[in-house]
């Protein structure tokens, strides 16, 4: 099968195509671009006999199929005869199903597709009226799809371990089309006599709505106008809040949405706490913010974790929060909102999500075949460049399976391999080898790290002599800059930062001085905060760390581990580099390359883009190397283990330079923490430049361990669990929940082999302690 060859695409939806604009028609469209589309609706109850299908043509690839039933008689039945006679009719055979409803396998199940896709918007079983099979009806679309999406990360943490393949998207955002309400000064006819200050909502009026919380608001606070856009569906109207300040303007297209809400001095997101809420991912959210309106939502999770955390939308429970957040939202905004908002919108546009999805079906087209061929197809190593030469899985037998291709993994399956002669199957869930540390040439010719910056330095000269078995070094040493009171000033904080920042023209005995006169010493260090007082003084401790922590963790300095902070340095000469150790230098010819050649051995088989569960199912009782999150080995247990995540926003520019340094920190400004420009590791000459921003957040992929007493209480149960599994070696830092450089995770990694081979393991390797160190830093 030819992945890259356009297929059709056969849509079953429970949602009317032209109700309300919302994912479906999004995503759908985009792919019509260049494939037909056809949206199967649920069935209108006016048909005669057995039924007929309706079909309507939306755009040039787009149809809409509408079935029209009697009420009596098998509704599956007929509608698998009308989707029969439509198919042979429209010749489609090469098509991959995708489905928002699962009660749509009931006619559909014998389709032959290429591929199964179920985009999970909702959780249709908390919704009233949801069919009593609905539940069972799932369980059979996750057995049988291929990739499962879901419409939110609260979605994807509830259905994820349902499925071996399961992929958040949460809701995307068309920028200009709402940005556009900005510069609309000439109200619609219906709200135009509406005073202000005006709070508005458009979407779907129904059991999601809080009616209770919305008649109390509008009650305490008659002064604001409260503007309701939306068909009401599934309650009766007269339920809803009725007084002078509420008006009900009825549904509104796409179109005309930014029409009103440019004339709306509030958004809100008024719902109710449900079961059928529990997991929605509002659309409505980005949209509003888009307009340029401040938001007030009750606490919806997604929402919370995706804006409010952020500061970006305020969060209310009760009628009198919801009021006062109110108040102040028709306030000015806090400086840096707006930017805020645009750099936070910037990654999430329904193109983007659009051209992931299309990634994850064409890898899935080509292994939709059942759980346990799938585990042992032959799959082709798809990363672009590579020379690894991948070797066929089918009917082959392994001794170990290990379960990740970063550092840990590999350096263990290059060891197996080429000390013990084992025959090892390495996989990977993501495309590519070399976790996290994975690197590429852009657009531009530049090699940019995806994943942000890491930059190797080390102590051990066992590390180095082992990895340099598979690359040439390029000597590097890493320097980084802080944007603080409109300068840049060398971070760690040495001679220069205080000179600089001070206007001073201290040495090294007047920054001792300096620092003494404004360091506190705490009773007891237990904090974060407390470390860096006591080291630098609280002037400069909240002028560089606390804002760049609280955005970094989420979490205040006081709120966090003195390991965070123990071991950021303080210098008393100019010394700016940011690491110190004896070996500092990147691979000549980028990560990538490095771990190409470490696991090209006839012994070793790769495959990436595959899930640890379908490859297990296939090798019952092997040995196993896992280097993935622990939690997920045992099930979540004892619940997930807490991590930040990070989002990164690769940018080129055509010029030669951006910044004055690799990477330039920024404390107190901007969603971002960091943004490092890749010439300065590469030492490349180049016209243009590329550069990644880093944006912390609350989930994603996990890459900080976050170190709270309560987490390490639930990983302590983990660690109990794994010492316990039988021919299970855990290693790495998701394995271990620690936050390790790359050279202590090799360092672990080659203890751990030792132990497997028969030696003891040392306690230490060469002055790096492998157990208990927490890096402050890649």
């Amino acid at each position: 099968m030819n992945a890259a060859v356009p297929y059709d695409l056969m849509c079953f939806s429970h949602l009317r195509w032209h109700f309300v604009t919302q994912r479906p028609q999004h995503l759908l469209s985009r792919f019509a671009q260049d494939r037909r589309v056809f949206f199967w609706e649920e069935p209108y109850w006016d048909g005669e006999g057995d039924g007929w299908l309706e079909t309507m043509q939306e755009g040039e690839r787009l149809w809409i199929l509408r079935p029209h039933l009697p009420r009596e008689g098998d509704a599956d039945a007929m509608q698998h005869a009308l989707l029969t006679q439509f198919m042979n009719e429209w010749k489609v055979k090469h098509f991959v199903r995708w489905y928002y409803t699962p009660m749509a396998l009931g006619f559909s199940s014998d389709l032959r597709a290429e591929a199964t896709v179920y985009d999970c918007m909702d959780e249709l079983t908390g919704f009233l009226g949801a069919p009593p099979q609905l539940r069972e009806r799932e369980q059979e679309l996750f057995d049988s799809a291929d990739v499962v999406f879901t419409g939110g990360m609260s979605l994807f943490e509830a259905k994820r371990k349902q499925h071996g393949n399961v992929h958040p998207f949460p809701s995307s955002i068309d920028v200009p089309h709402f940005a556009a309400a900005n510069d609309i000064v000439e109200d619609p006819a219906d709200q135009v006599d509406i005073a202000h200050p005006r709070a508005g909502f458009f979407g779907v009026l129904d059991e999601r709505f809080d009616v209770e919380l919305m008649t109390e608001v509008a009650r305490i606070r008659p002064q604001i106008q409260f503007v309701f856009l939306g068909p009401v569906v599934k309650i009766d109207p007269a339920i809803l809040p009725q007084a002078p300040n509420v008006h009900y303007l009825g549904p509104k297209s796409y179109t005309e949405l930014p029409h009103y809400l440019g004339g709306w001095d509030v958004a809100l997101l008024p719902f109710a706490l449900n079961d059928s809420t529990k997991f929605i991912s509002p659309t409505k959210t980005p949209e509003y913010l888009a307009a340029g309106k401040p938001v007030v939502s009750t606490p919806i999770r997604d929402v919370i974790r995706g804006y409010g955390d952020e500061g970006l939308v305020a969060i209310a429970g009760t009628p009198e929060e919801f009021a006062a957040a109110l108040d102040r939202a028709l306030e000015p905004q806090a400086p840096g909102w707006k930017e805020a908002v645009e750099a936070k919108l910037a990654g999430g546009s329904w193109d983007k999500t659009y051209a992931s999805m299309s990634a994850l079906i064409d890898k899935a087209r080509t292994r939709s075949v059942s759980l346990k061929d799938r585990a042992l197809a032959t799959v082709g190593f798809r990363l672009a460049e590579t020379k690894v030469k991948v070797r066929p899985v089918r009917r082959e037998r392994f001794d170990y399976l290990v379960v990740g291709a970063g550092f840990a993994g590999a350096v263990l399956a290059e060891r197996l391999a080429s000390v013990m002669g084992k025959r090892v199957l390495i996989i990977d869930k993501r495309d590519h080898v070399g976790g996290n540390t994975f690197d590429y040439h852009d657009a531009a010719g530049i090699l940019v790290h995806k994943y942000g910056p890491h930059i190797f330095h080390t102590n051990s000269n066992e590390v180095v002599q082992y990895l340099s078995r598979f690359t040439d070094w390029r000597q590097y040493e890493h320097r980084v800059l802080a944007s603080v009171d409109g300068k840049l000033l060398p971070i760690p904080i040495n001679l220069d930062t205080i000179n600089g920042l001070y206007g001073l023209d201290l040495d090294a005995t007047g920054m001792q001085d300096f620092l003494a006169r404004r360091t506190v010493t705490p009773s007891s260090i237990r904090t974060s905060e407390d470390i860096c007082v006591s080291r630098v003084g609280r002037e400069l401790y909240e002028k560089f760390f606390q804002n760049y922590t609280r955005k970094q963790w989420g979490l205040d300095p006081s709120e966090l581990d003195a390991s965070v902070a123990g071991r950021i340095p303080v210098r008393f000469d100019r010394d700016n580099r940011y690491f110190t150790d004896t070996f500092q230098a990147m691979p000549s010819l980028g990560y990538t390359r490095m771990f190409e050649k470490m696991l090209d051995h006839p012994k070793i088989t790769i495959r990436t883009g595959v899930n640890y569960a379908e490859v297990a199912a296939a090798y019952p009782g092997v040995k196993t190397i896992f280097t993935g999150p622990v939690d997920e080995f045992f099930d979540y247990r004892f619940g997930p283990l807490p991590y930040r995540s990070l989002e990164f926003k690769h940018e080129t520019y055509d010029q030669e330079k951006y910044q004055a340094a690799a990477v330039v920190n920024y404390p107190n400004d901007h969603a971002f923490t960091r943004v490092t420009e890749f010439k300065y590791l590469t030492g490349q000459i180049a016209p243009k430049t590329s550069v990644v921003f880093e944006y912390p957040k609350a989930e994603g992929d996990p890459y900080y361990p976050i170190p709270r007493p309560e987490n390490a209480a639930i990983y302590a149960k983990y660690k109990e669990l794994a010492e316990r599994a039988n021919d299970v070696h855990f290693v790495g830092r998701l394995a271990s929940y620690k936050y390790y450089n790359m050279d202590q995770v090799v360092a672990q990694a080659l203890n751990l082999f030792r132990k497997i081979a028969g030696a003891a393991p040392p306690a230490f390797v060469q002055g790096v302690q492998v157990e208990g160190l927490m890096a402050e830093a890649r």
